[in-house]
């Protein structure tokens, strides 16, 4: 780890029982990199971190459109989420439809500096070595 690596604070956003989070923060322990775990259904989920997110990367990137939750809804719910304010509204509503993991750095002064989507052991070694 790299000494600009500890001026940054990093959140992994997600839900704990999910398989590809699990992958993520025992990658993350393994390379003995700080972290904060945010779990949506125990931590929340406020209107304004998803806005920063949905700032950073488009809510595209964030709708998980293959797993369950996405499945579970009706043709017409689907067709609905064609927008920014609907894709919101359906993710804080649904916190498990967002994409996991979402790997957060944010610099000393709390302004999100960059972020990284899902989980490749490759990605993540590439987003701390630019640091």
């Amino acid at each position: 780890m790299s000494d600009t690596t500890s001026h940054k604070a990093f959140t992994l956003y997600g839900i704990k029982n999910c398989d590809t989070i699990k992958k993520a923060r025992r990658w993350l322990e393994d390379q003995e990199i700080p972290y904060q775990f945010h779990d949506y259904r125990v931590d929340g989920l406020s209107s304004e971190l998803l806005q920063a997110f949905i700032e950073q990367v488009g809510w595209e990137p964030l709708l998980n459109t293959r797993g369950t939750t996405w499945r579970k809804l009706s043709d017409e719910q689907k067709a609905a989420i064609n927008n920014t304010e609907a894709a919101q509204a359906l993710m804080l509503e649904q916190p498990a439809i967002i994409k996991r993991p979402l790997l957060i750095s944010k610099t000393a002064a709390s302004a999100i500096e960059k972020c990284l989507i899902g989980f490749k052991a490759e990605q993540y070694q590439q987003f701390f070595s630019h640091d």
